[in-house]
């Protein structure tokens, strides 16, 4: 027995078998690693929802289920469509990931309790990269890891388990085709990653993944000639240097035949880079891109680039200017196999910050969007917070780059620029918990981001509907309920943590509770500012100029407190206590409200979560009821310390009354 869970691929017992006709014979002419793969999946599914057992038949005529593919279908590699004709379903595609693909939807669409008699549709990717970047470290911790310890590595040895087979399940039932299995903070032995000693077992993980379709990816230390190969730089353009890492990745590809090539965090947080040399980030990436060329790989390069020794008093240097400052005069001077990889907002996966303005600005790079499912700052994965919401939001943002498709997500797709290599990525939040997740409602966000990596046209309330009918129950009441609660969640945990977009105001280094002054001093550039007078960060065109880093369209929304979205106002600008926002309060007023409201509509979810015993699987019931006793106590210490700062720097009290210390 396994001593974990399945998420959502537990595949359980279904009330009505009239799809049962389906699955009692499959036919397929095709052969191949992941056609093998898709008829396990097939079999493992009938055997838990219909209890049957599957035959592959050798007569189209008898079976219930038909897999086919025809290169001369225009649905690419990955494509799929999924008819009922004459009583059979076809899974139809043109290359093999697309059959697998097909099988993982129909099966999910079963599982849920979808309609499938008269089945017909036709899916294309609209993402070519979509990635999961684990930040797992050699010696089996996780940085910023909230569901335990890592199921790759321990005590500094990689480890090759089925847990990473049903991982590989879960990740490509989504959708996604690529993960990064080290923390991109490559220190303490994972330098060593790219050498002999843990090839074999990184060659059973590649083996592992391609069954799924999935490409390994490896996150590399910069200044590995110097630490591995004992040279005296890593000066990329040094000749030595070029000629070590293009024997490196020799070696690599050769012994690693499923790589997809290397995740680079470079000059940022204390990492090795090109600075070090006197050159830019092209030059660096361009570098290890030309030596990953023969094989088909591709650099994907991190845009989290700050000057991280920023003085406090220097009101002019702004972090949130520092990602465009450094790529935007580099744009078209990266190879074509690199992927600049931007996260969502300029300062750091904050619960509101605004979309970064790379995107749209980069016209002649290839980019894809990072987001963090991990909840380093959304209260990490004790508190509930659905992220699906949030990241349509950075989806559907439109950047004024003068083009018809100029949304983020055309411009990730490929579609705006006529880009080959784009995509998204996500930050992973897996561990070695029983449910991988840690919190069970946050495996909403692991299955979300598949599905809108896949397909950004999803709505969040339909991606919370099927992940609640797959993993937790398919009674209506039931899904209606949770739903209720993780698409307001987001939203809650934004009211009683930090006000209209000022962000950090957490404990230093760990980020979870409340220091409203944890880093005001310090030399990370995440300041509000905050007075007897005023509070908020001037980044007007009079101030950093952070907003003119937009195109017009965006920069003159931002640039005036008046149209500013007031869920930002205070990232844009420095604000009086007094100042009076759209609702006709005071912003000090919105502040006191808006952290009392949060923290009793935490008590209200726990209520509503509570209603729920009897009605879903006990252990999932018990385990979330933990997690929201500790939400609650923190949405009250969030409450009571915001609100008291606030208090005590502006002297002017709360309308209602209410206790504030």
């Amino acid at each position: 027995m396994c001593n974990w869970e399945q998420a959502w691929l537990a595949y359980e017992l279904i009330e009505n078998q009239k799809d049962k006709k389906y699955f009692e014979s499959v036919y397929t002419q095709q052969n191949g690693v992941l056609v093998e793969s898709a008829l396990r999946e097939i079999k493992t599914a009938a055997e838990k929802l219909f209890s049957i057992t599957v035959r592959r038949g050798e007569n189209r005529e008898e079976a219930g289920l038909i897999l086919e593919l025809n290169p001369a279908l225009n649905l690419g590699k990955e494509g799929y469509q999924i008819t009922e004709e004459e009583d059979r379903i076809y899974i139809r595609a043109a290359k093999e990931n697309g059959l697998l693909y097909g099988t993982f939807r129909l099966l999910l669409m079963v599982s849920s309790g979808k309609e499938i008699t008269g089945i017909s549709i036709r899916e294309i990717p609209s993402n070519p990269v979509r990635m999961l970047n684990q930040w797992d470290n050699i010696d089996g911790s996780i940085e910023r890891g909230y569901a335990g310890r890592s199921f790759f590595y321990e005590n500094g040895k990689v480890c090759v388990t089925e847990r990473i087979r049903d991982y590989a399940r879960l990740l490509c039932s989504v959708g996604i085709n690529g993960v990064s299995i080290n923390n991109v903070n490559v220190r303490n032995g994972a330098e060593w990653l790219i050498s002999e000693r843990h090839y074999k077992e990184l060659e059973q993980i590649s083996h592992i993944f391609a069954q799924y379709g999935i490409s390994m990816y490896l996150c590399i230390d910069f200044a590995a000639p110097m630490t591995l190969g004992g040279l005296s730089c890593a000066d990329p353009l040094k000749e030595e240097v070029k000629d070590w890492w293009e024997k490196k990745c020799g070696e690599i590809f050769g012994r690693l035949p499923n790589m997809g090539g290397f995740l680079v965090k470079a000059d940022s947080e204390g990492r090795p880079g090109p600075f070090a040399y006197g050159r830019n980030h092209a030059d660096g990436a361009n570098m290890l891109a030309r030596a990953v060329k023969p094989y088909g790989g591709t650099i994907i390069w991190r845009c989290f680039v700050y000057n991280c020794q920023q003085d406090w008093r220097d009101r002019r240097t702004d972090r949130a200017c520092a990602g465009y400052d450094n790529f935007m005069p580099l744009d078209g001077k990266f190879d074509d196999n690199v992927i600049l990889q931007i996260k969502n907002g300029p300062i750091d996966f904050q619960v509101r910050e605004p979309v970064h303005p790379l995107f749209g600005g980069l016209q002649h790079t290839n980019q894809m969007l990072e987001v963090q499912i991990a909840q380093e700052y959304t209260g990490q994965q004790i508190d509930v917070c659905y992220l699906v919401p949030m990241w349509k939001e950075v989806l559907d943002f439109s950047t004024g780059c003068g083009k018809p498709e100029d949304t983020v997500a055309d411009i990730i797709s490929g579609r705006t620029f006529g880009q080959q290599r784009c995509g998204m990525a996500a930050v992973a939040n897996t561990g070695r918990d029983a449910n991988w997740t840690g919190h069970d409602l946050a495996g909403a966000n692991l299955y979300g981001f598949g599905r809108l990596a896949f397909d950004p046209r999803l709505s969040a309330e339909e991606i919370a509907s099927e992940w609640i009918s797959l993993q937790i129950s398919r009674d209506s009441d039931v899904n209606r309920s949770i739903s209720d609660i993780l698409l307001r969640s987001r939203e809650v945990y934004e009211k009683y943590t930090a006000p209209l977009g000022i962000g950090f105001m957490v404990n230093p280094a760990h980020h979870y509770g409340p220091n409203p002054e944890g880093y005001e001093y310090s030399k990370w550039g995440t300041y509000h500012r905050a007075d007897h007078l005023a509070v908020g960060v001037d980044r007007s065109a009079g101030g950093t100029g952070y907003s003119e880093q937009y195109f017009e369209k965006n920069a003159a929304l931002f640039r005036e407190k008046g149209t500013c979205p007031e869920n930002l106002l205070l990232f844009f600008h420095r604000v009086p206590y007094t100042y009076r926002l759209h609702s006709g309060k005071t912003l000090i007023q919105h502040i006191y409200d808006s952290h009392f409201e949060g923290h009793e509509q935490v008590l209200q979810m726990q209520k509503d979560w509570e209603l729920l015993e009897g009605r879903i699987p006990q252990h999932i019931f018990l385990r979330v009821k933990e997690r929201f006793t500790r939400q609650a106590e923190n949405s009250r210490e969030w409450c009571d310390v915001i609100n008291s700062f606030f208090y005590r720097k502006s002297m002017i009290p709360d309308e209602q009354g209410r206790e504030i210390f």
